[in-house]
């Protein structure tokens, strides 16, 4: 399989401290990799180096000529007033049809097309940086958290294109749901070391914690035979008719060696301060309107939730959801009918950016220390922040030199240990590497208190949540199935919608008929996509075969080379045969290399 991108040896440090240190790793065409690491260990990094945005300080990056490289834009690359079709036409040469063709996978169609991009909320930005990566053509994509805002429904759209895409990509994502439906192999850094394995997520962390766990079961081992042989040692070498076997036992000592085994990067196991559990309603809405003065968001809110419930707000961007936790919270008026809480329930509530709104002046200790309940003792605020990561003298830090996601574990830390009884999570796993995001899930699966959480992480709803609140289409209901159930609902109208979308999307100059009327469509696209897969695998043993035979022939030279007057029949006929042999696999080669160029240009006019 021939190699698109080539790291070797890179070196890469911010300060005195080594972020990738003498790291080598390639990615092939059909490589379809999750990238996995703690907050600020060096994957967005790596992107960067791959994508040239940075210079590393030591090694060398080769790219392929037959690399197309696209990426997904982390800055917003929109122009003020700039409606979503100019945008898309404009970063990427395209036409309007195929600008639209593309914008339509992700349900970017009608009224949103002319919709100034800057307008849209922060999920649609991210569908709309989606269709402008994919209409570049590319057969290599580096997508850095491209699950952050998105609803289930875009990424379900999302994970069916990467699943079809005739390419390879590399994705940094702390979904570990996303990773798993998408991802064949994954890459993790740690240490400032990285580690690949030829396998999913589940399969790696299965994998490392066995390895860890022989290793340490050797050393174990290693040992205890040290201890048996110094015994005897300590024993026998002052006898001088054993003195020469003791001797004997030390050196075979001396050559005992323990593996060296790199110790594990602290992990989350997040503790929250009891609540003490009531029963009865937590809250009830009565024909709620909820929006904002110049529009109505839903109206006949009619539910009620019992106290200790986990409940889950979903539905798509832009629906809702996000102002139907702030008017709960009371940051929002309500239009019309009343909610009412539980008697004596206080809330603590977690905004989608309220990270950035802590006073950078002060240090993580100090903000804990305001934000915690009355009588909360310092060892609590500790034990607390302990277990979000930041131990020992990290509670002295600044606000101002922590990361984003580091400001939102401490944002996590003050809410816990403000003990109350009601929590409103809009959003909390954003910039949280997925360890602590379960962590967090399952700390919240055990909290005895009542919360409602936005979140489009399926392994944390399906962690926590026991009921489901939907925003949809005016209106916000209690859902009467299991997550489960949703997410099948959810993934059935994402395929239809996307089949639609297909099979209705006017070719280039098809005056309206769509592309199945063409003669192209969906049909012909899984066609293509089936010879392409074929073809790729054909071509890749071809050029394995080829290497093969150029390697008989080196050593079949190197042969003569040692041996100059040494002349052998047998091995000049095989000479004459691997010519004719690489000759003909290349010019089979060659041609599948010109099947898999004229599908990809059918595919692309599609």
């Amino acid at each position: 399989m021939s190699t698109l991108i080539q790291l070797t040896d890179i070196h890469k440090s911010y300060g005195p401290t080594p972020i990738l240190d003498s790291v080598s790793v390639q990615f092939s065409r059909n490589d379809k990799v999750g990238f996995i690491g703690r907050n600020g260990s060096g994957k967005s990094t790596l992107c960067k180096i791959i994508l040239g945005q940075e210079e590393p300080e030591g090694g060398q990056v080769t790219l392929s000529p037959q690399l197309r490289m696209s990426y997904l834009e982390q800055h917003d690359p929109f122009e003020s007033g700039e409606p979503v079709l100019e945008f898309l036409k404009r970063y990427t040469g395209k036409e309007d049809w195929q600008c639209g063709k593309i914008a339509g996978r992700f349900q970017l169609k009608g009224e949103i097309l002319e919709t100034p991009a800057t307008n849209l909320p922060g999920g649609f930005q991210t569908r709309v940086k989606l269709a402008a990566m994919l209409l570049r053509g590319p057969n290599f994509l580096i997508l850095d958290e491209p699950t952050n805002y998105l609803d289930l429904r875009t990424l379900i759209l999302l994970e069916t294109f990467l699943r079809d895409f005739n390419g390879g990509f590399l994705i940094v994502s702390h979904d570990r749901e996303f990773l798993k439906r998408t991802c064949e192999k994954t890459l993790e850094v740690e240490h400032a070391k990285l580690r690949y394995f030829p396998g999913d997520v589940d399969g790696y962390f299965e994998f490392r914690d066995e390895q860890r766990q022989r290793d340490e079961q050797y050393n174990k081992n290693i040992e205890a035979k040290r201890k048996h042989l110094q015994s005897f040692v300590d024993r026998y070498r002052v006898r001088a008719s054993t003195a020469s076997r003791a001797q004997s036992k030390l050196r075979e000592m001396k050559k005992l060696e323990s593996l060296e085994i790199a110790t594990p990067e602290s992990t989350a196991r997040i503790k929250i301060p009891e609540v003490e559990a009531k029963k009865g309603s937590a809250l009830r809405c009565t024909d709620l309107e909820i929006g904002y003065p110049d529009r109505s968001v839903a109206t006949d809110v009619r539910f009620e939730i019992e106290r200790g419930e986990h409940v889950a707000v979903l539905g798509d961007n832009g629906q809702g959801k996000t102002t139907f936790l702030r008017t709960i919270a009371g940051e929002l008026e309500t239009r019309d009918g009343d909610f009412k809480w539980g008697h004596g329930l206080e809330m603590a509530y977690y905004a989608q950016h309220v990270y950035t709104t802590i006073d950078e002046k002060l240090d993580i200790y100090t903000y804990l220390e305001q934000q915690a309940a009355p009588g909360v003792l310092r060892q609590t605020i500790l034990d607390v922040a302990g277990s979000l990561l930041f131990s020992g003298d990290d509670v002295e830090k600044k606000i101002a030199y922590l990361s984003g996601g580091e400001r939102a574990r401490v944002c996590l830390a003050g809410l816990l240990l403000s003990r109350k009884p009601v929590l409103l999570l809009d959003e909390p796993t954003n910039h949280l590497d997925f360890e602590t995001v379960e962590a967090l899930g399952s700390a919240l699966k055990d909290y005895a208190g009542t919360v409602f959480f936005i979140s489009h992480d399926r392994t944390f709803v399906s962690m926590v949540a026991t009921n489901i609140v939907e925003v949809k289409d005016g209106g916000v209901t209690l859902y009467p199935g299991s997550y489960e159930q949703y997410v099948y609902r959810a993934e059935q109208e994402a395929e239809e919608a996307s089949k639609e979308t297909e099979e209705s999307s006017p070719s280039k100059g098809s005056k309206g008929k769509s592309s199945d009327e063409k003669g192209g469509g969906y049909q012909r696209r899984k066609e293509i996509r089936s010879q392409l897969n074929r073809l790729e695998s054909k071509s890749d043993k071809l050029e394995k075969q080829m290497g093969e035979y150029e390697t008989e022939k080196e050593e079949i030279n190197q042969y003569y080379l040692d041996n100059p007057t040494d002349y052998s029949q047998e091995k000049q006929t095989r000479m004459e045969e691997l010519t004719r042999l690489l000759q003909e696999t290349e010019e089979e080669w060659m041609g599948a290399l010109e099947e898999i160029e004229g599908l990809e240009a059918e595919l692309a006019d599609l």
